[in-house]
């Protein structure tokens, strides 16, 4: 247990900083489950249209500091071609 104020301090802005990050991590994994769920439905309107909602708010992660840049692009990116492969057969 920390002794001094600013110690203390800490701890009670480290976990407030926790439950924010941890919010936003779950809001950016919902997200990416709505996608997946519309990708294994087959719904190419709706994989489109849940990707799309998507796609900022992965990146919105990496200008809260949740994420980092290379693994907010990665994500966006596998999520797009797994939605381009479903929509190409259509064409």
């Amino acid at each position: 247990m920390a002794h001094h104020q600013s110690a203390k301090k800490r701890i009670r802005q480290t976990e407030k900083r926790t439950q924010v990050n941890r919010s936003r991590m779950n809001r950016i994994r919902t997200y990416m489950r709505k996608v997946e769920d519309a990708i294994a439905s087959g719904d190419r309107d709706a994989a489109m249209t849940a990707f799309r909602a998507a796609e900022p708010e992965i990146m919105r992660g990496v200008t809260k500091g949740v994420l980092h840049r290379n693994t907010a692009s990665r994500r966006v990116s596998r999520l797009s071609k797994r939605v381009s492969a479903l929509i190409a057969p259509a064409n």
